[in-house]
């Protein structure tokens, strides 16, 4: 019998409701419909959760090839969450251009290097250009700590290409404005992106 047969039958005998049962291994009642229908399967830790919870063994609950789509799909979720942790980091990390000297600024003959906060010798125009995209890949950063565990299609789909987006942008702004510390920077940032989705997606 397969795994959502087998749950199905479990909860029953239990005489538990999709929603009490997901009341109680603390997950929505939409994943336990999506198990019970077949069109997925929970993980390993929630796993864990049904089978001390119905008093079976993993081994009854999940044929062999089941448990390999289960530790394929746990694996391919732990890349997705570490690249998540890795581009949020890095983006969050962009803070220290309002900190640091990455700006060169013209102080009589001589070109300083200053903070984008006291880097007020350039065209207000290109000033807020450089607010927006910083504050941008830094806001980019945040929602991707923060939503690591939010499976909406959109956001799933989109949040790498938003963050690489935000850093090619700033990159190029950096690289056309004459910033090359700040453009040589970011173009680490995406470059260390690049490979990490080349080499897990």
């Amino acid at each position: 019998m397969e795994f959502n047969k087998k749950l199905q039958e479990l909860r029953k005998q239990k005489g538990l409701t999709q929603e009490e049962l997901a009341e109680t291994l603390f997950v929505s009642r939409t994943a336990i419909s999506k198990w019970e229908s077949g069109r997925g399967y929970p993980n390993i830790d929630s796993l864990k959760v049904i089978s001390k919870f119905f008093g079976v063994t993993i081994d009854e609950l999940l044929s062999g090839d089941e448990l390999l789509t289960i530790a394929e799909e746990d694996t391919k979720q732990n890349e997705r969450h570490f690249c998540d942790l890795v581009f949020g980091l890095l983006d969050c990390s962009i803070i220290m251009f309002f900190f640091l000297p990455f700006f060169g600024q013209k102080a009589d003959t001589i070109i300083q290097g200053v903070s984008l906060l006291s880097l007020t010798e350039i065209a207000p125009y290109l000033r807020t250009a450089y607010f927006v995209a910083v504050i941008g890949i830094i806001l980019s950063g945040i929602l991707t700590l923060a939503l690591q565990n939010c499976y909406q299609a959109f956001w799933v789909k989109n949040k790498s290409k938003i963050s690489l987006a935000l850093n090619a942008i700033g990159t190029l702004l950096f690289i056309i404005s004459s910033q090359p510390y700040a453009a040589a920077f970011l173009f680490i940032f995406l470059a260390i992106k690049v490979l990490m989705l080349i080499k897990w997606q």
